[in-house]
């Protein structure tokens, strides 16, 4: 709960800070490669296109995972269905001079399930990750919601799955990320996620649906004791029972809510640095979009995996940096 939603006729009112952009030069760059083709498909993809020869009997592929993946990448970016994709690769490939055949749409559909995405490269990290968890729902098929509120109608089959991303607040990138089903809770689905990172975390910031031993508990044993957690706990939160003499940190956090007020520990916590995720998930439906292309499960997988390594591409060629204006 936001208390800010609740308080606002008797909050303080502060002007909204403002701030610069400092390095636009570079993000301005940054920006305009996004759409440069190049960036996506780059000639030195040829020697890694066609499939490796199978040691094993069987079919023999014609075209690498990396093909694959570099074919849904492009029609993700450019937003053109298979076909599309198709045709979209096979007019660059021209043009860049590359001689190489093109993946047919039902190749593209049918390698997407379970596709093996490169592995991705380990950024230099000053120090530990600051994890940042959130989750928003991706609409897969149904009628949108302007006609169902025009004709005042009822979604008939369940419609959405649900995104769940972990964002490093430092480098701005997603360190991990899932696609599941509609029906299953943050919590559930955060043991998935920490199996994806591979460097230590200092900091855990999520919302209040992951409040509770079962994620802290997680948290210690897969991080260690030094870990930070930062959850805010409900307003019907109550201390543990040996509060008293050995305070769990969400001993501390209902503590300090209930002496300052929870706007001052949102502060004081680093809770507010939250937003950032927050902000990671409008950036994914601004440019990936809010609603999945493919049908069935495992190519909706694979497809969240191809907008996280979009997103990633795309921080790597140049993040605003910003400064408060006075």
């Amino acid at each position: 709960m936001m208390p800010h939603k609740f308080n606002s006729s008797r909050r303080h009112k502060f002007e909204k800070k403002r701030q610069k952009v400092t390095n636009w030069r570079v993000y301005n760059e940054g920006l305009r490669q996004r759409g440069d083709v190049t960036i996506w498909l780059s000639p030195e993809v040829v020697d890694k296109w066609l499939a490796a020869k199978r040691q094993t009997p069987g079919g023999q592929p014609t075209y690498s995972d990396m093909a694959i993946s570099v074919c849904l990448t492009l029609g993700m970016v450019f937003k053109q269905p298979l076909r599309q994709t198709q045709g979209l690769v096979g007019s660059l490939a021209r043009l860049m001079g590359l001689d190489v055949p093109v993946p047919n749409f039902s190749t593209l559909s049918r390698r997407g399930a379970g596709l093996s995405m490169p592995e991705k490269s380990k950024a230099q990290r000053a120090g530990p990750i600051e994890l940042v968890v959130d989750s928003t729902g991706l609409k897969i098929f149904g009628e949108g919601e302007w006609l169902q509120n025009k004709h005042k109608t009822k979604a008939k089959r369940k419609s959405w799955r649900k995104l769940h991303l972990g964002l490093d607040i430092t480098t701005g990138d997603i360190v991990c990320s899932d696609l599941t089903k509609d029906d299953v809770g943050d919590p559930t689905a955060l043991p998935e996620l920490l199996d994806q990172i591979d460097a230590p975390v200092s900091r855990f910031l999520a919302d209040g649906a992951y409040d509770g031993d079962p994620t802290s508990d997680l948290l210690v044993d897969r991080f260690g004791e030094a870990i930070e957690i930062v959850i805010p706990p409900p307003i019907t939160a109550v201390l543990s029972l040996d509060a008293a003499r050995n305070p769990t940190p969400r001993d501390k956090h209902i503590a300090e809510i209930r002496d300052k007020g929870r706007l001052a520990w949102q502060v004081s916590s680093g809770y507010n640095h939250r937003s950032r995720g927050e902000a990671q998930i409008g950036r994914w439906k601004m440019v990936i979009g809010p609603k999945l292309k493919s049908r069935n499960f495992p190519n909706q997988k694979t497809e969240v995996r191809i907008g996280t390594n979009i997103l990633n591409k795309m921080n790597g060629l140049g993040r605003a940096k910003y400064e408060a204006v006075a």
